[in-house]
């Protein structure tokens, strides 16, 4: 049971500001997943995966069914490309905008 549940408008601002401001709906340019990316730097993004995602992602689902499952620390390098691809046309902007 969490034991703290966020009840202010204020905190749940703040909640959706760190987790969903300025996310762009990426596709997967290979299994089409559709996920929510935020770049806030060069070399850091957050990426928003939906259970629909995951499902459609094979690469997960390959590495899934490994003797040892799927890290959760594990990327789906087609995913990546097609990140870098949204990067590359401006589709993505890099850069926090108020911290967010």
């Amino acid at each position: 049971m969490p034991s703290f549940v966020p009840t202010s408008a204020d905190t749940l601002e703040d909640q959706r500001l760190y987790t969903r401001a300025r996310l762009v709906e990426v596709e997967c340019l290979d299994c089409l997943a559709r996920v929510g990316v935020k770049k806030n730097s060069e070399h850091h993004t957050s990426i928003q995966w939906s259970a629909e995602a995951l499902d459609h992602c094979q690469e997960f689902r390959r590495l899934a069914a490994g003797p040892e499952g799927r890290d959760v620390h594990t990327s789906c390098p087609r995913l990546r490309a097609s990140i870098d691809a949204a990067v590359r046309t401006g589709a993505i902007a890099i850069g926090a905008e108020d911290g967010y």
